[in-house]
């Protein structure tokens, strides 16, 4: 049996999130009832409420979207068929049929898709599908809310009979008004409305002379206003006929109450149907808002939360347009309590309040904002001390509320226990304190309870280290700037960074060492080696970051070749059926030019016609037959083919051509000239060699002479050796 503590509740905020939901729901009812949705008792009821919900949210996301359940409450007609002798308005008849319409299109609807909607088919199945109800209403009532003349043979005579007399009635009146009128007995405006009757605006001083009721008169008593003698006879008698008529609709209603009134248990069904849909609409809604999901139940006693949010900061924070960050904590027989340490303000406390919100949260039947790879499981009990718990009204201080709290915890904790604790050991002596609340701890873990506390005390954090069972963890900081990073990382107690903190905030170097040295110099080390790893884990966490980026990087790479390979492999598939057409055409061409030149010399026309009938045979063979539309097809592709080798070979071309232009054009590297190097002139073809050189002039020998020239003039034929 699942009982989850009240105080639990509070501890968590849950009552804020049942407001959310509430706001959620269409219907007054339905609002209210959210507002008391509590931890279910049973795991069976628990798993039927959380299949409902699911299949709702999956509604939001499929064409076969659930119809509206929205509905006027009916709790004062059920109020009124449980007592003999009364009868239902038609306003009240109206409700019970729209109901009556809503409901059927939902039990039909659920029915038809039972594939989408096995458990919610099943949660409706019991109500029963009737159109009798609507029927008998629409009988009587037409749409706009009256009774049917033909709701009975005597009301139908009755509505004739008040037809007639009210056409007598205006007849008499207008008679009356037109004999008075012409007697100028009445007022320019000459008639009124006096108590739903039409009465005559008669003078003052005439009101002797006109026969009939006084009804009263104007403010200034010039005018009275008079119901003439002969409508008065026929008014009394519509009154007499329209009173008829009323006991004639109360009889007709109390007849339609008394078929109703049978149908009593099917009408409480119908309400509490939508009231409940209502809410499990609410849950669906809700879960959508913050992603939330029905993860997987694990087969053993173990939690796995991986990127889990705390519901309402996510809220809070989408509203807001701000980051929020989840956390990823795990429970199981092998690591069952987790002792949280490090700085304020580093997010300690909410990631305790989250584990505990989203598990009073699945244990009432929500779906919760989890990563879908996370499993779940089920506690029978959730102790929770949480927040400053200085109790008021007891007289009671905040250590003595504690020790009232573990008390309680020590009497209930067990292996089906979660226990939740913020700021474990706090309120007392710190060394008295600290090792009583080792004491409570390894009470707790003895009992194989599972648990998530927060502290700064060091003792618990070696206690953690020590046990087995039993891990430390932490959130981490950035060791420069000592800002939070909103991340536990599990395996390593957290550091203080108490005096980090006060140096940061401006508190004196000279100070903050006095105070180191008044504390044990063991604590301070203990402290700072603490402070040291979780330095050293905030850098490994960001070198992984930082290999997490390049190999997805790597990744993309990786596709992006992958693709251009498949296209490159495409190409060449499209090349080699290029090539393998034009190998099969050249050979043809070739047996084509042996029959030519075959026939050149025996002059053989039968020979010719038979070895070219053999060719056409034989890749005729070859052939499949294929309609207009695939050789249409066929010829497309073999062109674009061609198009595309023809582009690329024509590049190519280009390219080539371009670099022996360049090549042509490219000026060759002038040789330096030496002395006895053989040489000519540009212009000319005489040989000389190089005797001296100065400057930028040589002195050539031809043999016969020598001459005097510019060295740029000069070619070299042989260099000298």
């Amino acid at each position: 049996m699942i009982h989850i503590h009240e105080k639990t509740l509070q501890d968590l905020e849950f009552q804020t999130v049942l407001k959310q939901v509430s706001e959620l729901c269409i219907t007054p009812l339905g609002h209210e009832k959210a507002l008391q949705i509590s931890p279910y008792k049973t795991k069976e009821e628990l798993h039927t409420s959380l299949g409902l919900t699911n299949e709702y949210v999956s509604s939001f996301y499929n064409d076969n979207r659930i119809p509206n359940h929205g509905f006027d409450t009916i709790a004062k007609e059920i109020q009124l068929l449980n007592i003999e002798n009364t009868y239902l308005e038609v306003h009240g008849l109206k409700k019970i049929v729209a109901m009556s319409i809503t409901v059927n299109e939902i039990v039909t609807f659920l029915k038809k898709f039972e594939e989408y909607y096995p458990n919610l088919n099943q949660f409706a199945s019991h109500i029963e599908v009737t159109k009798i109800l609507i029927e008998k209403v629409d009988g009587i009532v037409d749409r706009f809310g009256d009774i049917k003349d033909n709701a009975s043979n005597l009301l139908f005579d009755l509505r004739q009979s008040i037809n007639k007399i009210k056409g007598k009635i205006n007849a008499s009146f207008s008679s009356a008004l037109n004999t008075y009128h012409n007697l100028e007995y009445l007022d320019d405006i000459r008639e009124s409305v006096v108590d739903n009757k039409r009465v005559l605006a008669v003078k003052a001083m005439y009101r002797r002379k006109v026969k009939g009721s006084i009804m009263g008169g104007s403010k200034t008593g010039s005018i009275v206003y008079i119901e003439p003698e002969t409508t008065l006879q026929y008014s009394r008698e519509l009154n007499n006929l329209e009173y008829e008529e009323q006991e004639e609709v109360i009889r007709i209603l109390k007849e339609v109450t008394d078929f109703l009134r049978p149908f009593l248990p099917l009408l409480k069904d119908y309400q509490k149907l939508l009231i409940d849909i209502d809410v499990i609409s609410a849950k669906a809604k809700y879960a959508k808002a913050m992603n939330g999901i029905l993860p997987e139940f694990s087969e053993d006693k173990s939690m796995f939360l991986r990127d889990a949010y705390h519901p309402l900061l996510y809220l809070n924070n989408l509203e807001k347009k701000e980051k929020t960050f989840p956390q990823t904590i795990e429970l199981k027989q092998d690591s069952r309590i987790i002792v949280i340490s490090g700085p304020n303000a580093g997010g300690k406390s909410i990631t305790l309040k989250t584990v505990g919100l989203l598990q009073v949260m699945l244990q009432s039947g929500m779906l919760i904002p989890v990563h879908e790879r996370s499993k779940v499981c089920l506690f029978d009990r959730i102790l929770s001390d949480i927040g400053d718990n200085q109790s008021i009204e007891n007289h009671l201080s905040t250590y003595s509320y504690r020790l009232k709290q573990m008390n309680y915890f020590l009497k209930k904790c067990n292996k089906n226990t979660l226990f939740l604790i913020d700021e474990f050991g706090t309120g007392s002596d710190p060394e008295l304190g600290g090792a009583l609340a080792e004491t409570f701890l390894e009470e707790f873990y003895h009992r194989e309870a599972y648990g998530i506390i927060t502290t700064h005390y060091s003792n618990l954090k070696i206690l953690a280290n020590e046990l087995p069972h039993m891990l430390n963890a932490n959130m981490l900081f950035d060791e420069r700037s000592l800002e939070p990073l909103f991340k536990l990382v599990i395996g390593q107690a957290g550091s203080s960074f108490t005096f980090e903190v006060a140096q940061k905030n401006g508190i004196p170097y000279s100070l903050i060492n006095r105070a180191k040295k008044k504390i044990e110099r063991s604590k301070v080390r203990f402290d700072a080696t603490i402070a040291k790893l979780q330095k050293e884990r905030s850098r490994l966490e960001k070198t992984g970051q930082s290999l997490k980026q390049n190999e997805k990087k790597k990744l993309e790479e990786a596709d992006k070749l992958e693709e251009i390979n498949a296209k490159i492999q495409k190409k060449l598939e499209s090349y080699q059926e290029l090539y393998d057409s034009n190998q099969r055409l050249i050979y043809l061409g070739q047996k084509v030019n042996d029959i030519a030149e075959k026939y050149f010399d025996n002059k053989q026309k039968k020979e010719l016609m038979s070895e070219l009938f053999k060719v056409v045979q034989i890749e005729n063979s070859k052939r499949k037959k294929v309609t207009a539309k695939q050789k249409k097809a066929i010829k497309h592709k073999e062109n674009q083919v061609k198009q595309e080798a023809e582009k690329k070979v024509n590049v190519i071309r280009k390219k080539k051509k371009i670099a022996k232009q360049k090549a042509i054009e490219a000026p060759k590297p002038k040789p330096i000239l030496r002395v006895g190097d053989r040489v000519r002139m540009h212009d000319g073809r005489a040989i000389g060699s190089i005797d001296t050189i100065e400057k930028n002039k040589a002195i050539v020998n031809y043999g016969i002479f020598t001459t005097n020239v510019a060295l740029d003039l000069l070619e070299l034929v042989e260099a000298k050796k």
